[in-house]
């Protein structure tokens, strides 16, 4: 067997490695690991040292979550839970220090401690059925040998012959008993043969014991990677703070609190509202938004009123929650770019600008969005270049009053002198170190609870001083969904699903497009590099993708695929500087959802704007981030707040890489682009133009070409000034207006009706040139009445487009994005479209029901909306395009489901991951499927696995859907219901159908349905939302 030796560093999550321990980790640590030493006494026993390393382990790190003891014949071993009935996550086998003999050594691991975690390895998997074993390890103490436990699982227990010898030993079936018989006849044997490499973790903790035991404290860096390795983030693979899985609900629930809202079930659903009226504080952002949009009368400014709600009540908080999410963006936007501007600038805190010192008012904030972020150093005013010296400008249209502020109010219009209560549970401490009572200014509440945490720790290897917990983009990003999915309760898809997604099928749009560019035939990445020849029309080629989201919700599968990208270039070796010098020294990959660049000692890098190298990387970093969103990224959503908050994690993702330009004085900060016209509000479902409407006629009659339209909104992206700005939105807007008024002309509906006017025009004048007889005027009178008919119907129809409200948030995909155009302004489509569309329910969609069953061919009166997704995907996805959704499986076995499946069916079907009753989304129990599909007839025997009842698979999704995969047979889905279960199952299956007779085709059976019951979530509501109802009128509770 060969060894692949792994450094500690190597070893450890790069994700987790980017989080700093705080100093009261780092002191136990210390503390402990000095005891440690202390205690060694290399003539005790194993027994002696076995115990020594497991209080080690417990007052470091594992009490009280995790139960830390012996197990039957196992020397030790870590529980995933508190007890001893929780499953076991780590095996050990612990020698003494003077047992050199049954060590294994770097060179050799054939060895008696190894053969003994290979049989606690089988016990625990394949007598226990356990699959949650993390990771095994030998030790003296000294040395530490771990190994991952997905190697076991590939080496051991996918072996078929050591799994029958280990069960035949096991059950005494051979023809020795003791365990020195399966290390020496079963164990050490299959080792020698085995050809295939495992990989070992090894170090010796005697390397860092100077390091420990001295009081300097800027050494303590240097026992970083020691503290993690041996943590439960590591060993156990638990979350950690800036995993993109879970949410803070922490910061999450006190966010809420601040802003005025609350979170309450609904059946299986969290839905967050407003407070019950009892528990709302006027000093809050949302009821104080309320009273100033009241008392100044600012709802009858609004056109659209009814958009925001079917009562006063409900249009004043859904103006003052757009409102507030504008404003608790651009906070939460600018407390990580004063995270990033302190770690820039040596930890310099001067650097910070969002305190009550700085920002005293409500308008004070004011004129930090507007009058500093907005604005160029050199045109700021004297007073605010004082106050606000060391704040950049953006240029970013996050900066920029919103059409609603424009309407309504800006924050300086709130009221500063109310009061806000602090949480109950707050984060904040009084100078005793007690959680914090009573009330707070609601402006310096928010300021001083933001400060409580930590917005610039990423991406450095370094002590937390301050105790304070990571807030990064990944975890903003999950508050972001949380908050975004507040009306119908959806839930945030979590990062190892939208990682998976984008990997698995970015990769394949990529190697298509090479195939395609070059007339190529390679099938992987690892094709595409080994033929590679021009940096630079290889970085074209990439760049030309276009992927979509048509429900883009906070925008999470962008950045998933916006990391998945330059994961990609670097990979395929062309990721390149302004100058075309690669960046070959660095490894830039996605582990948890995040984008890790290390180098060539596995390192992290971290910006260093005085190091030449570094402002190169980081430059270059920021480039591509900045081509990819702008070129290959595109997303729509009809919620206004979505695009807002999917525009900001874009934004965010470019501020993770800002630099300081070279050569300005004042240390300038590199201005953001205008990404938001990729990120548009609509309903995707509804357009009045079809794909194919003809805008050649347009063309040729209009002033504009294609090229204008797509230069147009390049100027527009990288617009220096706000009137550059304005003058390209209404360049585009008029090149839009343009082409819809020369499509509505050339529309079949129209040219059919301009037809029909010709042939009444001309039956009614000839009708005056001659006298008819009888027969002859009945026939007229016929034909006249027919046509007039048919006038009116499409008169009606074209009318109905122009101004029925379903079409007021119409998306038209026919000419909204200039990139998915060729030429000759033909539509071509995306590349890829992924996302998680929504589920909503065929009873609330009665008001577009008609509309979707005249446009889609999946239409059916009891489907639910997600299903017009898949057809949508298809429709605007170029040929040989590629479809992922994760989505509800419940169109799999449904009746609605039939005219889904004969669609999907008719696409080259690449795979289906199907989790029946699998926790995917947190706090939701929902059945779910992962499918990827390609506009193309050809077809293949698609991949399949499946996960029934069981945990979410999150930290070993990707292994474990490798194991699990197997292929179904092409011709297998259909229209049919699709029924997964095994080989056999699904042969019997097809037997009986294809022998049997189904009752219902039996004319003889009828069939019906017994009484439907009132148990359904819409009928079933919260003790408080009760208490409400009954609260606002008496006569309630008789319902209720």
């Amino acid at each position: 067997m060969e060894i692949n030796l792994l450094n500690i560093r190597n070893s450890i999550n790069k994700a987790y490695l980017k989080v700093k321990p705080n100093r009261t980790q780092i002191e136990t640590f210390k503390k402990n690991i000095t005891k440690l030493f202390d205690q060694i006494k290399e003539s005790e026993s194993e027994e002696f040292h076995k115990n020594i390393i497991s209080e080690f382990l417990k007052n470091t790190y594992y009490s009280p979550d995790n139960y830390i003891n012996t197990k039957g014949r196992s020397d030790l071993v870590i529980h995933n839970g508190r007890d001893s009935n929780s499953t076991v996550g780590v095996l050990f086998e612990a020698k003494k220090p003077s047992n050199k003999s049954e060590m294994p050594t770097c060179e050799n691991i054939n060895t008696k401690a190894f053969h003994e975690l290979i049989l606690y390895f089988l016990r625990e998997r394949i007598s226990n059925n356990n699959v949650e074993v993390k990771h095994l390890v030998i030790t003296n103490i000294f040395e530490w040998f771990i190994f991952n436990s997905n190697d076991f699982e590939k080496v051991f227990a996918q072996d078929k012959s050591i799994v029958k010898q280990f069960t035949d030993f096991e059950e005494g079936r051979l023809s020795g008993i003791n365990t020195d018989f399966f290390y020496k006849n079963i164990a050490e044997p299959f080792v020698n043969k085995l050809e295939s490499k495992i990989s070992v973790t090894h170090f010796d903790i005697r390397y860092f014991e100077s390091t420990i035991k001295n009081a300097n404290r800027e050494d303590d860096n240097k026992l970083i990677a020691l503290y993690k390795i041996l943590s439960p983030e590591h060993l156990l693979k638990l979350p950690f703070a800036n995993d993109s899985n879970n949410l803070d609900k922490t910061f999450y629930n006190e966010l809420l609190h601040i802003i005025g809202l609350e979170e309450t079930k609904e059946g299986s659903k969290k839905l967050i509202g407003r407070k019950n009226e009892k528990k709302r504080n006027p000093g809050s952002l949302i009821e104080n938004s309320i009273t100033i949009l009241e008392y100044e009368d600012c709802l009858p400014q609004l056109p659209k009123l009814s958009e925001f709600g079917n009562n006063k009540e409900e249009q004043l908080f859904n103006i003052a929650l757009e409102l507030v999410i504008t404003w608790i963006n651009r906070i939460l936007f600018l407390k990580l770019l004063e995270g990033q501007l302190i770690k820039y600038n040596n930890e310099d805190k001067s650097f910070r600008f969002l305190n009550i010192e700085r920002i005293h008012d409500y308008d004070e904030l004011n004129k930090l969005f507007f009058q500093v972020l907005a604005v160029k150093e050199s045109d700021r005013s004297e007073e605010i270049k004082q106050k606000f010296g060391n704040v950049p400008y953006l240029n970013s249209s996050l900066f920029e009053p919103s059409d609603l502020e424009h309407k309504t109010i800006r924050i300086n219009s709130l009221e500063d002198h109310s009061k806000h209560p602090v949480l109950k549970g707050t984060v904040l401490k009084d100078k005793t170190g007690r959680k914090l009572i009573g009330d707070l200014n609601p402006l310096q509440y928010l300021f001083e609870f933001l400060d409580s945490y930590d917005f610039s720790s990423e991406g450095s290897e370094d002590i937390q001083e301050e105790n304070k917990t990571l807030i990064n983009a990944s975890v903003l990003g999950l508050i972001f969904e949380k908050i975004n999915g507040y009306k119908d309760g959806s839930f945030f898809t979590p990062g190892f699903i939208t990682m998976y997604m984008c990997h698995e099928t970015i990769r394949r749009a990529v190697v298509q497009k090479f195939n395609e560019v070059k007339v190529w035939n390679c099938e992987t990445i690892c094709d595409i590099y080994n033929k590679i020849e021009n940096i630079k029309e290889a970085n074209q080629i990439v760049n030309s993708l276009r992927i979509c989201d048509p429900a883009v919700g906070s925008g999470h599968f962008l950045v998933s695929a916006l990391n998945e990208i330059i994961a990609i270039k670097s990979e395929l070796k062309i990721l390149s500087d302004r100058e075309g010098k690669k960046l070959k020294e660095y490894t830039i990959e996605v582990i948890n959802d995040e984008l890790i660049i290390t180098d060539e000692q596995s390192k992290l890098f971290e910006y260093n704007p005085k190091s030449k190298e570094s402002q190169r990387v980081q430059e270059t970093i920021f480039q591509e981030k900045q081509k990819i969103i702008e070129n290959c990224l595109f997303g729509v959503d009809i919620n206004p707040n979505s695009v807002k908050i999917c525009r900001l994690r874009l934004w965010i993702e470019l501020l993770k890489n800002a630099y300081y330009k070279t050569g300005t004085e004042n240390r300038e900060l590199e201005t953001l682009p205008n990404i938001d016209i990729n990120i548009k509000c609509g309903n995707s479902l509804i357009s009045r133009y079809p794909l194919d409407a003809d805008i050649k006629t347009a063309l040729k009659s209009s002033k504009w070409n294609v090229d204008n339209y797509r230069e147009a909104v390049m100027t527009y992206r990288n617009a220096q000034s706000k009137d550059e700005k304005r003058n390209m939105e209404q360049l585009i807007s008029k090149i839009k207006n343009d082409f819809e008024t020369e499509v509505s002309k050339s529309d079949k509906r129209f040219l059919k009706l301009n037809k029909l006017n010709g042939e009444l025009l001309s039956l009614t004048s000839q009708s005056s040139l001659f006298e008819l007889s009888k027969t002859q005027k009945e026939e007229w009178n016929k034909k006249v009445k027919k046509l007039t008919a048919e006038i009116k119907r499409y008169e009606t129809e074209i009318e109905e487009i122009k101004s029925n409200k379903i079409y007021e948030n119409a998306f038209e995909w026919r000419f909204e994005f200039p990139e998915v155009l060729n030429n000759d302004g033909n539509f071509v489509g995306f590349d890829v479209v992924i996302g998680n569309p929504p589920y909503i329910e065929h009873k609330k969609l009665a008001t577009i029901s008609p509309t979707l069953k005249d446009n889609f061919k999946v239409y059916y009166s009891s489907a639910d909306i997600s299903s017009y997704f898949f057809e949508l995907g298809s429709n605007i996805l170029k040929d040989r395009g590629i479809v992922s959704f994760i989505n509800t499986n419940k169109f799999f076995m449904t009746e609605y489901g039939k005219p889904l499946r004969s669609f999907i069916s008719k696409n080259k079907i690449y795979s289906i991951i199907n989790f029946e009753q699998v926790p995917i989304f947190e706090e939701a129990l929902v059945s779910s499927l992962i499918i990827v599909f390609e506009k193309n007839s050809e077809k293949v025997n698609p991949k399949f696995c499946q996960f029934v009842k069981e945990d979410s698979p999150r930290d070993t999704f990707i292994a474990q859907i490798e194991n699990r995969f197997t292929q179904l047979d092409k011709n297998y889905l259909t229209s049919s219901p699709w029924a997964f279960s095994d080989h056999g199952s699904n042969n019997l299956l097809k037997k009986i159908n294809s022998q049997g007779r189904k009752i219902k085709e039996i004319e003889t059976v009828d069939i019906k349905r017994g009484v439907t019951t009132g148990f359904d979530p819409a009928f079933i509501i919260s003790k408080e939302k009760a208490i409400d109802l009954i609260n606002l009128d008496v006569k309630n509770k008789q319902v209720i």
